[in-house]
C-alpha cells in the first residue's frame, strides 16, 4: 500500500505476520537529508498492527522532520 503525503511516498509493508512498518521516500526520488546525511529511503516506526497505523506514524515523522527543518531555517 503506497500513500502520497506532502511530497513523500509512504509505503506500508508487512515485516512479519501482523507487524506493519512504513518506508518513506521523497516523491521526486531525491535522497532524504537528515543532519547532512543522505538516505535514499527511510524506514520508520514500530511494528504496527495494521498498514493504516504504520502510515499514520510515517506522516507524524514527516511532520516532525518539517518542523525541525523550519526551526533550523529560523
Amino acid at each position: 500500500m503506497t500513500t502520497l503525503y506532502d511530497g513523500f511516498d509512504i509505503e506500508s509493508f508487512e515485516a512479519g505476520k501482523g507487524l506493519w512498518h512504513a518506508r518513506i521516500r521523497r516523491a521526486d526520488l531525491s535522497p532524504l537529508a537528515i543532519d547532512g546525511v543522505l538516505f535514499p529511503t527511510m524506514e520508520v516506526g514500530f511494528a504496527w498492527p495494521d498498514p493504516d497505523a504504520a502510515i499514520a506514524d510515517a506522516k507524524h515523522h514527516i511532520d516532525r522532520f518539517r518542523r525541525h527543518a523550519d526551526d533550523i531555517d529560523e
